[in-house]
């Protein structure tokens, strides 16, 4: 009997094996690693962070709660969260909410906590649907568990088209439906009505991903009101915007304690680490702290929209911590002429449109200063 041949792989020395010689599943083929450009640069208006870093004395007390915790890193970390969990639930219930830590999912970023809903309700054969432009990560938890990707598009001022958005749940009947408000990259948030709509129109879950919701303008109502009253209804929040805290990475949700559940059975066994439960933990104790500079974040968005109209851009309705501006001929060219001048944003959305992340009043003196360079040149906006 003839031994088995080795495959191309194996033929080869370990470093000199490309991705194109392993056995990589077909929809990946050809596909590139998610994530915004990294580049040391003076101004980092790209990625929608609070430029502003914890106070000297809450960075003291995560230093003693870390090294308390490192006490115990021998032993797993509480697999459940339960006091992270309950102190989510005590944040999200100054709103006048009544959450308990049941109500309550927390993981590795809102990120972690989006896959894992895919994990628990979408899947092969079921149907996640979206309303771009928005986040694009999205599709790519669609591909990555497997899940058909179905979208409506938004409207030409980026809200919800909401006859169409029924059509298609009618005739997709999706497992897990996803509303990002504010919406990324536009800013736009998605009122109530429409919400509690899609939320009637399905048997499946409606996810309103609301990572940017505390630097909402006022008045704008949260989709965590309409929990009581719709069993199907997540509401994934975050962390790493407005509380300052996107190097500690800790997601999370409120659900029905059922939803909970579900995210409990697809979870990784301790996938939340010993430190990040204490240092989240920390951040929560400091809420308002942490939180101090969303109004000077607000006011310095407002002054940018303000801005960029005077200069003759379009922008769109924000109520997050950025501001979708255009259009350009060639975004690309102002993109790289920021970038020559030391300023990164974003080049993500509808094409002829960038985004750039509310920053301290020097960045943004830095960014406006850059802009106006670059728009006197034949960098023109675009008709409609």
């Amino acid at each position: 009997m003839s031994a088995v041949r080795p495959g191309v792989a194996a033929q080869r020395a370990a470093a000199d094996v490309r991705l194109a010689d392993l056995p990589l599943r077909p929809e990946l083929v050809g596909e590139e690693p998610y994530g915004a450009p990294q580049l040391d640069v003076p101004v980092c208006l790209n990625v929608n962070e609070n430029p502003y870093p914890p106070s000297p004395e809450v960075i003291a007390e995560i230093a003693r709660a870390a090294a308390a915790a490192a006490g115990s890193m021998n032993r797993y970390p509480d697999r459940e969260a339960t006091a992270l969990r309950a102190g989510l639930a005590a944040y999200l219930n100054r709103g006048g909410y009544a959450l308990t830590a049941n109500n309550i999912w927390a993981a590795n970023g809102s990120n972690e906590v989006m896959i894992q809903l895919m994990q628990a309700f979408a899947g092969p054969d079921r149907v996640v649907m979206t309303f771009p432009p928005t986040y694009s990560m999205y599709p790519e938890y669609a591909r990555d568990t497997h899940s058909r990707y179905v979208t409506v598009p938004r409207r030409a001022d980026f809200t919800l088209d909401l006859d169409e958005a029924l059509r298609q749940i009618r005739l997709e009947q999706p497992d897990l439906i996803i509303v990002c408000s504010p919406n990324n990259p536009t800013g736009t948030s998605t009122d109530l009505s429409t919400l509690r709509t899609l939320c009637e129109a399905t048997d499946g879950i409606v996810v309103a991903d609301e990572a940017y919701q505390e630097f909402a303008r006022a008045g704008t109502r949260s989709a965590l009101d309409l929990l009581p009253d719709h069993p199907n209804l997540v509401v994934s929040r975050t962390m790493s915007k407005a509380f300052a805290f996107a190097g500690g990475r800790l997601g999370y949700l409120a659900a029905a304690p059922a939803v909970v559940d579900a995210c409990r059975i697809v979870r990784l066994p301790y996938h939340l680490s010993t430190i990040t439960q204490a240092v989240a933990k920390v951040a929560l104790d400091h809420a308002d702290e942490m939180l101090s500079r969303v109004d000077d974040l607000r006011t310095e968005r407002d002054r940018l929209v303000g801005w960029l109209g005077e200069q003759g851009l379009r922008t769109a309705e924000t109520d997050a911590n950025f501001v979708l501006f255009g259009r350009f001929v060639d975004r690309h060219a102002v993109f790289r002429g920021l970038l020559d001048r030391g300023v990164l944003i974003r080049e993500v959305g509808p094409d002829g449109w960038l985004r750039v992340s509310a920053g301290t009043p020097d960045e943004m003196a830095a960014f406006r200063t850059a802009l106006l360079e670059i728009l006197p040149d034949s960098l023109r906006m675009t008709e409609e």
